[in-house]
């Protein structure tokens, strides 16, 4: 068995996991990141936890094949620089060059922590086995990876797959971005909620209000779903509504690359056939290639969390 680590900076935590060559995440720890430090700082503690997790798993440091990173923010793997990280006040910072620093005689590799993520339910989660998947995260936006044929598609300045920031609505709501009607404004969980405050407060008979305790200030995505389930007319039309913009931009996406999966991540894919079973039957209705034998599926991710430690272990050098 060769063993890795994989390493998710993120702008709250550092988290690292001691990943097996199959894919298993056998340990895994984290630490808070301190933002704000100098990144030589942060390098740091990256490489220390990545010790520390792999003499968790008792395993030798020699042992250690790679260590892998995802960053949250523009990896440059031709020159090993994370270019912009704006939640961790990075710019241009040779984030490889310090961890071989750090780390002598290891093998390094780094990627944007979405692509991390896409890849890790790639090469072990819902897409094993594929030649081609879309990885699509419903959160605070929406995130994405390309795997084609078997590869990341990282775009010629490594900033492909931002798949929250392609237009659904020209005239739409206005985006944190410049733009206006971004997919993510109507496609997230973040918009999921909104969508669902503003149903309440037009119907303040529905059971939704129940659902929250009468607290609009605690509605959740799951609030949504457990309306559905409850037979709520006003959470059966949020939904409606909601996966109709949602259907819109998969079947935007599926009309472009026609993989073989698209792999729904985020809590809200928790809803399992609530969300699939209509979102699979517009696609149906509205993929171009709807007569072709071999049709894109609509699945959910399995590794949650533990995607971006279990890809960036295994990124390809």
């Amino acid at each position: 068995m060769r063993y890795y680590v994989g390493i998710d900076l993120g702008g709250t935590n550092i988290a690292a996991g001691l990943v097996g060559e199959d894919g298993t995440l056998l340990k895994q720890l984290s630490i808070p990141t301190n933002s704000g430090r100098s990144a030589r700082e942060i390098v740091k503690d990256m490489a220390d936890l990545a010790k520390e997790v792999a003499d968790l798993g008792g395993i030798s440091w020699d042992q250690i094949k790679a260590v892998g990173v995802g960053v949250p923010g523009t990896a440059n793997r031709d020159t090993g620089i994370v270019e912009y990280a704006n939640n961790l006040g990075f710019y241009d910072e040779p984030m490889v060059a310090m961890l071989e620093e750090e780390l002598p005689g290891k093998a390094i590799r780094f990627d944007n922590d979405a692509n991390a993520a896409a890849w890790g339910e790639y090469v072990a989660g819902s897409g094993k086995g594929s030649r081609s998947m879309l990885a699509v995260t419903l959160g605070t936006g929406v995130g994405g990876g390309i795997i084609l044929d078997g590869k990341l598609f990282r775009g010629v300045n490594y900033a492909a797959g931002e798949f929250g920031h392609f237009v659904i609505d020209r005239n739409g709501i206005e985006c944190n971005c410049g733009r206006r009607g971004c997919f993510e404004n109507y496609a997230s969980a973040t918009a999921l909620v909104a969508q669902t405050r503003q149903a309440m407060e037009k119907n303040p008979q529905s059971l939704l209000w129940e659902l929250c305790g009468k607290n609009i200030n605690q509605v959740e995505g799951r609030t949504l779903f457990d309306g559905v389930r409850q037979g709520d007319d006003t959470a059966n039309q949020v939904l409606h509504q909601f996966i109709e913009y949602l259907g819109t931009g998969l079947v935007d996406l599926i009309n472009i690359f026609q993989p073989e999966l698209i792999c729904i991540g985020g809590g809200i894919s928790k809803a399992g056939e609530l969300l699939l079973k209509p979102l699979q039957a517009m696609i149906d209705r509205e993929d171009y290639a709807a007569t072709s034998r071999n049709r894109t599926k609509i699945v959910v991710a399995k590794l949650n969390n533990d995607a971006g430690l279990i890809g960036a272990a295994l990124l390809e050098s």
